[in-house]
């Protein structure tokens, strides 16, 4: 199964403090969680415009029941993790469980992304202006399904040009 997550957080340049996390599953589940034990001293002057603005709006739980939450919520059964500029909200998602290495059984080590997967393709640049998760993540699933109606649109026709006399 595919799942689509974004993450909001604090980056000091050290550490990735997250704030919360939002996922969007095939299937039409969604799990949205806020991070109890966040520093907001830390918080840059953007992320106080940007991101904090928008906090407040889901369950606000410990770093320990998120990481039951994301794992029961997505489950160890090899699924497909998207995201869009994965790179932080990868690792992000990944120090819930502690390292990389942590991750659970049946996951992925890498997370694929929509951005890079759109700059191959040479796709217009989409974006989203709105800095929560839960939000974002939705955001991520759609872009997900416009660009891959786009490449089965263009494996049709591909496929139609091979079959030509």
């Amino acid at each position: 199964m595919r799942f689509w997550f974004d993450t909001e957080f604090i980056d000091d340049g050290r550490t990735i403090d997250l704030l919360s996390i939002g996922i969007v599953a095939e299937d039409g589940r969604e799990l949205y969680l806020e991070i109890a034990e966040t520093d907001w001293s830390k918080a840059s002057p953007w992320v106080r415009d940007n991101v904090i603005v928008y906090l407040g709006k889901g369950p606000t739980v410990r770093r320990e029941e998120a990481r039951s939450h994301v794992l029961e919520f997505i489950g160890t059964d090899d699924p497909e993790i998207w995201a869009y500029y994965a790179s932080y909200d990868w690792v992000a998602l990944c120090q819930l469980f502690g390292t990389l290495m942590d991750l659970p059984a049946g996951w992925p080590r890498f997370c694929r992304d929509l951005k890079q997967l759109a700059e191959d393709l040479s796709l217009p640049a989409q974006t989203t202006t709105l800095h929560h998760a839960l939000e974002d993540a939705r955001w991520t699933r759609e872009s997900w399904w416009y660009t891959w109606r786009i490449l089965r649109y263009s494996a049709s026709r591909a496929n139609k040009e091979l079959k030509r006399p």
